[in-house]
């Protein structure tokens, strides 16, 4: 490869701190959007427990995960994350299937949140303006943003995403406090979030868990930015902790001090009654009106932040998979100047806007729903990586830690593996929808057997390809040549025969 191709096909690398890398991940898992929209879902549901316990249950076994995929990165940085992760455990065939239904899967994650922001944007251009705009015009907005934040240098867009995260956590305390201050009947209930003894027995305590853990989503999107930290080696397997831990605290707070501020005994009504205004409603009884707008504003903005960072993920995947000819090789092109994956970028923003227009013109929207089923994908993809971790760090432990290499990694791998079963079976209730329950792990087969047939095509008439699938492409075959023969005494120049 020519240094010119090499320099247009590689990320630009130590653009990135731990900080900026976490602030990526958070903002893809809309904390705010999970502390206004799912909580009180959850609340208004009478056959689940509190769910602040929940968040606390989830995170131990993502926190498990997270330390056999920094070690899996730390082996080999890859902006592939969970298909690169897969295909070395795994095998390369089921590694390009997992790249197929990483794609998928965050496409409809993405699709999802552009309907949300359309009902996030509405309560504020109808009071501001007096305007009832349709979805698509708030959604055109929205794209034109990420479409023009994909190919920045990503040091800048870290640092617009790391701004809003910040404001979103600041508003979110700003909240809590006041809650905790003020709280229902002039007392704190200290347990108003935890479950009881009767509540755990509850039906719907499977279906609680995997919305929590459907909730982290985003936070293995750390990996995806592994080439271009500051430390690849080590930065994600510090990222992704911190990430999830941020997360839960985040989600725990939140959920608990809407408890304490509505009441222990009154949460449920009124997360009935208000739905995703809960939050504001229950603010605006103790703060200014400026602090409320503002904590609408931000919940609007921290959607858009999470398209951008979606985005730059969706990015990052099309490049490795270029890279790795998964995709035409002309993804893996990056802009020379900003080191971004530029081509990667603008054909996922046309393929967003061309999706968009399609539902346009028939007269539909997104459904918010279509955000449930790409969580559920990545669970799919978490499970296949826990899997996958647990087998290729035992077949290469090198100076592994048992606790990493087996403990953790085998931990992980049976939690992921009963939330899926969980996910399962409660599918109808989180999709909403009378399909048969096997409908969309079909799908999902469907997708990775796709991958799969395209992984073993390549093993079969293009194996120096197929060889650098899950290894950035960077599989490498030399011809080994004869060492040249030197002449007698060449070591000792003096001694040589000049005739």
């Amino acid at each position: 490869m020519a240094p010119t191709d090499h320099a247009t096909r590689s990320l630009a690398g130590g653009r990135l701190a731990v900080a900026a890398v976490v602030f990526f991940a958070i903002t893809a898992a809309a904390p705010m959007t999970v502390v206004c929209t799912i909580v009180p879902a959850l609340y208004a549901r009478d056959d689940l427990p509190p769910p602040a316990l929940a968040f606390v249950a989830v995170a131990a076994p993502l926190l498990l995960f997270s330390l056999g995929y920094g070690a899996m990165m730390r082996r080999a940085p890859n902006a592939g994350a969970l298909y690169a992760v897969v295909a070395r455990g795994l095998g390369r065939p089921l590694g390009a299937g997992a790249a197929w239904l990483a794609l998928l899967s965050y496409q409809c994650v993405q699709l999802g949140l552009y309907a949300v922001t359309g009902a996030a944007a509405a309560p504020l251009l109808s009071a501001w303006l007096h305007l009832t705009v349709p979805w698509w015009q708030v959604a055109a907005v929205c794209w034109l943003v990420v479409a023009i934040c994909g190919p920045l240098r990503v040091a800048a867009v870290a640092a617009v995403v790391a701004l809003i995260a910040i404001a979103e956590m600041a508003v979110i305390t700003g909240f809590a406090l006041a809650d905790v201050l003020e709280p229902a009947d002039g007392r704190i209930a200290v347990g108003a979030a935890w479950p009881t003894a009767t509540s755990l027995d509850r039906a719907g305590l499977g279906l609680l868990l995997v919305i929590a853990i459907l909730s982290f989503t985003g936070f293995e999107t750390t990996a995806a930015y592994s080439e271009e930290a500051m430390r690849p080696r080590r930065s994600i397997g510090r990222a992704a902790p911190v990430t999830v831990l941020l997360l839960m605290l985040i989600f725990v707070v939140g959920s608990w001090t809407t408890a304490v501020a509505a009441g222990a005994g009154q949460v449920g009504d009124l997360a009935a009654a208000y739905r995703s205004d809960l939050l504001f409603q229950l603010a605006g009884a103790r703060l200014a009106p400026w602090a409320v707008t503002l904590g609408r504003v931000l919940l609007l903005t921290g959607l858009v932040a999470a398209l951008i960072a979606l985005h730059q993920t969706i990015a990052r995947y099309l490049y490795a998979a270029g890279r790795e000819r998964l995709l035409p090789v002309v993804m893996a092109r990056t802009a020379r100047r900003t080191g971004a994956p530029r081509v990667a970028s603008i054909t996922q923003s046309l393929f967003a806007a061309a999706v968009l227009g399609a539902y346009v013109s028939v007269g539909a929207m997104p459904d918010a729903r279509l955000a449930v089923v790409g969580g559920l994908g990545i669970l799919v993809l978490l499970c296949l990586a826990a899997l996958a971790t647990l087998l290729f760090l035992n077949r290469s432990p090198d100076d592994e830690t048992i606790w990493r290499r087996f403990v953790a990694p085998a931990l992980a791998t049976i939690s992921l593996g009963v939330f899926g079963w969980l996910a399962y079976r409660n599918l109808p209730i989180l999709l909403g929808t009378d399909l048969p329950r096997w409908t969309l792990p079909a799908a999902m087969g469907a997708t990775l057997t796709l991958g799969v047939v395209q992984g073993l095509l390549l093993r079969l008439v293009r194996r120096i390809t197929y060889a650098g699938i899950g290894v950035g492409g960077a599989a490498v075959v030399t011809r080994t040549t004869a060492p040249e023969q030197r002449a007698p005494g060449a070591h000792r120049p003096e001694r040589v025969d000049r005739g």
